[in-house]
């Protein structure tokens, strides 16, 4: 099936794409309007006017207006899914679903963006990545909230309940990995998952390493580092096992119509790389940045914290094999191979 079988597929189902853009280097987002009861948008966008406009027109190809919605669903935290959310929330008087998770987090999102710089820069400091590059980071970090907002959930939605809606019943699939909140709806009756950033076809979803969403947001009892990576794949093994998936729409690019063979090739990318940092180590002990340089380059210093997250992702993978240990030299962490 082809990108327009695809998305023809999913309009006879209800369901319409509507890209918006973003300030970010992925692009545009993909929207999703579900003509339904309640009329339904899963995601909003980032906090733009640009985004805003392009959202309007969309809906109006489909002869609606931000004012008929009735239901906005979130997928993630991430800005360009929600930072429109709260304008359309009051513009049109929806209700606002999420996962139960991500509800205090979106109503308290500028002490929550505070709380995770703030957690950022601890990994950042004991992964060697230096003080200039880590101010000029977070300053960015901080220039970026504005396309992001805080949103009021009014339903909370557990892992694995039902969202009905008077055509179709979404299984709500907690998927952490990329996000500490990162949700799939699952439509069985029609086989397609409104995927957002969980599985995507061009590029592989970065696993983010995030705050936790149930750690203080005032920062006391600073939590562990979680093993984004680790947890990203168990959720991928969760979603490569459901056998009654056809298409798989996404929240970049184009549809997803094999997340078997896809989720396989994401696995052996990810063995890939592991064994490539592996490698690495073997010649030298090395911090998180030192092995992101010597992968990425440049990269590595444009975008420090993603880079740094893949690292230490795979590092994590090293590390419950056995096949790696941690070298403390005062707050630093560096990286040498284990015993085999």
């Amino acid at each position: 099936m082809d990108e327009a079988a695809a998305l023809a597929r999913a309009a006879e189902a209800g369901i319409h794409c509507i890209a918006v853009p973003t300030p970010f280097q992925v692009g545009t987002v993909n929207t999703y309007l579900i003509e339904d009861d309640p009329l339904t948008l899963l995601d909003s966008g980032p906090n733009m006017g640009t985004a805003l406009d392009a959202l309007e027109r969309g809906l109006a190809q489909h002869g609606r207006r931000i004012e008929d919605l009735e239901l906005i669903v979130i997928s993630n935290q991430h800005m360009d899914h929600l930072g429109l959310v709260q304008i359309l929330a009051r513009r049109s008087g929806a209700q606002v679903a999420a996962i139960d998770l991500l509800a205090p987090w979106a109503a308290r999102y500028d002490d929550g963006m505070e709380s995770d710089d703030a957690f950022a820069n601890r990994v950042m400091t004991e992964h060697g990545i230096p003080e200039d590059m880590r101010i000029a980071l977070l300053t960015l970090s901080h220039a970026y909230r504005g396309w992001g907002g805080a949103a009021t959930v009014t339903r909370p939605l557990p892992d694995g309940s039902e969202l009905a809606l008077r055509d179709r019943t979404l299984r709500v699939l907690h998927r952490p990995g990329h996000s500490p909140s990162d949700t799939i709806f699952h439509d069985a009756r029609r086989g397609i998952v409104l995927g957002a950033d969980h599985l995507i076809k061009h590029i592989s979803s970065n696993p983010l390493i995030a705050r936790p969403l149930d750690a203080p947001i005032d920062g006391a009892d600073p939590p562990d580092r979680p093993h984004a990576l680790e947890t990203y794949i168990r959720s991928l093994r969760a979603t490569r096992a459901m056998d009654d998936v056809e298409l798989i729409l996404p929240g970049h690019g184009e549809p997803v119509t094999d997340h078997v063979t896809l989720i396989d090739e994401r696995f052996d990318m990810h063995d890939s790389r592991a064994e490539k940092i592996h490698r690495l180590i073997d010649e030298q002990p090395r911090t998180a940045y030192e092995l992101a340089q010597a992968l990425w380059g440049d990269v590595a210093v444009a975008q420090a914290y993603l880079t740094l997250s893949e690292v230490l992702g795979h590092m994590d993978l090293l590390l419950a094999d056995g096949r790696a240990v941690e070298q403390r030299e005062g707050a630093v962490v560096r990286f040498a191979t284990g015993a085999q």
